[in-house]
């Protein structure tokens, strides 16, 4: 080992929210923690993730309320005109400052950083090039692996003129048309919030269907909803060649799947969000025998464990399937009080893990869908799902409503949720509650006891109520608060106050 090789207890390849977290808890409890990163602290959901595309999808939001205000009365005279520059460097100075504070949080738990590129030279020890020039060798007992992971474009004739979901976030001026492709939530979510913004959308899916990853009810609704609002949505279809035509303006060939057949569309950005791929190949770490499954994501078991001893792997990085922010924080804690707390069996349990898309409408999804529950209980499953207007759209022409739909699995004699499946105006914190009560596993019944105020925006727990069949009604008008509770130990417990954002 040479002399200015760095030694600690544990090392922290990938200072995002999954590797910081790690290694700050690992700090706490007292390990000698050193942290590498080769871009900008934060990683994917700080810089190109979850920070700013909430914040893109807040402007989105608030573009949707200036076109329905008039239902209400208001006399705005239409959409104003937006200032992408403006907006976009006030996003970008906000994802700075947070750059900044994960920072500062690193000095202040004593964690020392390096900004490079790391590769392993051993199974115990990495070394990194530094950004700004030389090298440094870092020998550690445990090595987390939390390098996450990057969009790639499909390799097709002129994808040097096309961007990422990376690239949507540098973009300086709006386009006035763009072409996307990727049904998954990515290209789902840009697609809407360009679209809600002004910009004239060409949307491009292998299927027929968008989010085909979720329940079939979302699926369809969805799909239904971005054409009813106006997206230029092309089934069947892939884009298979893309070429500057000068003018600002590149022309997209695409092929339907079933027909061969070609066409063409002019647009002036190409945006793919087909896929993402772990970012290990710098980390050289294959060639120590490590395990990756048929996608080179790193193998794991449920304690984050690698098929290397003392090296381990969470978030985007490894098999496990969640690639979501909570996901990887979670796993990291757990794996950090584990492996320096003397707590030899916490992990995280990645069943009935929530998620949301903020596509137009918000969409909440938590547990198996139907063709799971299907697969896993038979025909012992039973199906609950209604379609409604919200409140929010009463005032609105029939054209102009957004859906809200609802869907609920239950399985079993006691009718155990064991899925749940919403598309709506607030969605996204509608969920949370519910979560938490399907988590502790509750059944149909605890759901028929409970007891709510409704938000009269979103009706919340009262628009399961009648959802589920439950006939003793009893809801209060409050426009801050949602009560859950639920069965716990045969007694009727509040298990959670679930706030509500009313817009």
């Amino acid at each position: 080992m040479s002399s200015d090789t760095k030694e600690c207890d544990y090392l922290v390849l990938g200072i995002g929210s999954g590797g910081i977290a790690s290694g700050r808890r690992a700090a706490k409890h007292g390990a000698k923690v050193i942290a590498i990163e080769s871009s900008r602290y934060g990683g994917t959901c700080v810089n190109v993730g979850c920070v700013p595309k909430k914040v893109t999808w807040n402007a989105a939001a608030i573009a949707e309320t200036f076109k329905d205000a008039p239902a209400y009365g208001f006399q705005v005279g239409g959409v104003p005109d937006f200032d992408w520059p403006y907006f976009k460097k006030k996003r970008d100075d906000y994802v700075k400052r947070l750059n900044g504070i994960y920072e500062n949080n690193l000095n202040k738990d004593e964690i020392e950083h390096f900004r490079g590129r790391a590769k392993f030279v051993a199974k115990d020890e990495v070394e990194v090039a530094l950004n700004d020039g030389g090298v440094q060798r870092i020998k550690a007992k445990h090595i987390l692996i939390a390098t996450g992971g990057r969009p790639v474009i499909p390799d097709i004739p002129g994808k040097e003129l096309c961007i990422n979901s990376d690239g949507f976030f540098d973009l300086e001026k709006q386009p006035k048309s763009i072409a996307t492709s990727g049904a998954g939530y990515i290209g789902v979510e840009m697609t809407g919030m360009l679209h809600a913004l002004g910009t004239k959308t060409h949307f491009f899916i292998r299927g027929d269907k968008l989010l085909r990853s979720f329940d079939p009810m979302i699926q369809d609704t969805v799909t239904q909803e971005y054409e009813r609002q106006g997206i230029n949505l092309y089934k069947g279809t892939q884009i298979t060649k893309v070429e500057d035509i000068g003018h600002g303006l590149k022309r997209v060939t695409y092929q339907e799947t079933e027909t061969k057949r070609e066409s063409t569309v002019e647009v002036e950005e190409v945006l793919f969000a087909t896929g993402r791929v772990p970012e290990i190949e710098d980390l050289k770490i294959a060639d120590f025998g490590i395990k990756l499954n048929e996608k080179n994501h790193i193998v794991t078991d449920e304690y984050q464990n690698t098929s290397i001893p003392n090296i381990y792997a969470i978030g985007d990085v490894c098999d496990r399937g969640f690639e979501l922010t909570p996901v990887a924080i979670a796993s990291g804690r757990r794996l950090s009080d584990r492996l320096f707390n003397n707590q030899p069996d916490a992990h995280l349990e990645y069943e009935n893990i929530p998620s949301v898309v903020f596509a137009h409408p918000e969409i909440g999804s938590i547990g198996l869908t139907e063709p799971e529950a299907r697969k896993k209980y038979g025909d012992k499953i039973k199906i609950y799902k209604t379609q409604f207007t919200a409140m929010y759209f009463a005032m609105m022409e029939p054209s102009e409503k957004q859906p809200t739909a609802y869907k609920i699995i239950c399985a079993g004699d006691d009718e155990k949720v064991v899925g749940l499946h919403i598309l709506g105006q607030g969605s996204s914190e509608i969920l949370q509650g519910f979560g938490v009560a399907i988590k502790m596993g509750a059944t149909k019944k605890d759901f028929d006891n409970c007891v709510v105020r409704a938000i009269l925006t979103f009706l919340s727990c009262a628009i399961v109520r009648p959802l589920l069949h439950m006939p003793q009604y009893l809801a209060y008008s409050d426009h801050e608060t949602a009560l859950l509770r639920f069965k716990d130990g045969g007694s009727i417990r509040i298990f959670i106050l679930m706030h509500i954002d009313a817009y």
